[in-house]
């Protein structure tokens, strides 16, 4: 029983990382992307408030050899009434390689009513992707495939949508208009980025003057890939706990919990469990967020801290 096991997650493990052609390099997965949302949407810049950074770290199907690991990081603010600046680095590691996405983003925002706005953003820097095979173990390591590593550093330019109110949010963007394809020296494609799409929305309900609950949801697409759908909910309690719950579609169901240690400070946790076949062979994913933030008390005095 355990050997069929571990024949497995040998073959798991194989797929991760020893694939020489990819089809689709998608971006890192968050489960809390309702508090990392500059790093999908770049209209979103500056509309958090004066100042706000994040820090994110995701280990995805623990206990599986060469599975994702990501972290992030953001900082952004008002330049001036109506524009948002912001830095953002990623690091995705999966396998055998390794891909750092660092962007610049710049947001303008149009007032559409008294409480609604429109900010429109951009963002634009470098994809370096290092894919090293040394750092896996194999059964034939003279396969011409695993003695030729690949790096290369790709253009990133990205744009996004954030509409919004006291209570609520919808945006449309993408991080990257760019695709392209890495070959090695037999002409085969290592990997193939596609451009990511993103939707997402949520709203803000007052249920008592100490409870808040808020469902939002997010849609992804990448041509060649089925269409991604996370849907939450979380409770705002006190204006100091949160807890929720998400599933994102045939894949995964989640829990999630944070805690403002200050007004100005978050820290959240999530747990995964995995829904697919996958699941037998890892111990879920888990994902800390730590979101420091100063609001702008003249905008937005409404639930700010729920997006």
């Amino acid at each position: 029983m355990n050997l069929t096991k571990n024949i497995k997650h040998l073959v798991l493990v194989v797929i991760l990382c020893s694939i020489s052609i990819v089809n689709a390099q998608q971006a890192p997965q968050y489960t809390q992307y309702m508090y990392n949302t500059m790093t999908l949407n770049s209209g979103y810049t500056g509309t958090g408030g004066k100042l706000e950074a994040t820090l994110l770290h995701r280990s995805q199907w623990v206990g599986l050899d060469g599975a994702p690991t990501s972290q992030s990081f953001s900082i952004q603010g008002k330049l001036k009434e109506r524009i948002g600046v912001g830095l953002s680095a990623v690091n995705d590691k999966l396998g055998a390689s390794n891909n750092i996405v660092v962007n610049a983003n710049f947001a303008y925002e149009l007032p559409l009513g008294y409480t609604t706005k429109l900010s429109l953003g951009l963002n634009a820097g470098l994809d370096i992707l290092n894919i090293d095979w040394s750092k896996g173990s194999y059964s034939n390591n003279l396969d011409p495939i695993f003695n030729q590593n690949n790096k290369d550093v790709r253009p990133v330019l990205g744009i996004g949508a954030f509409m919004y109110g006291t209570k609520w949010y919808a945006g449309l963007s993408t991080q990257n208009l760019f695709n392209s394809e890495i070959y090695n020296d037999k002409d085969d494609i290592v990997t193939d980025r596609k451009s990511q799409y993103y939707a997402m929305a949520g709203y803000v309900f007052d249920l008592s003057r100490n409870l808040k609950f808020k469902p939002s949801i997010l849609t992804k697409h990448v041509s060649g890939a089925p269409v991604t759908v996370d849907v939450s909910g979380n409770f705002l309690i006190n204006e100091k706990f949160s807890l929720g719950a998400a599933y994102r579609y045939d894949d995964a169901v989640s829990a999630l919990a944070g805690f403002h240690i200050t007004k100005e400070l978050f820290l959240g946790y999530a747990y995964d469990y995995s829904l697919t076949d996958l699941g037998d062979y890892n111990n879920g994913s888990h994902e800390i967020i730590l979101k420091y933030s100063v609001f702008n008390s003249k905008k937005r005095a409404l639930s700010p801290r729920f997006f």
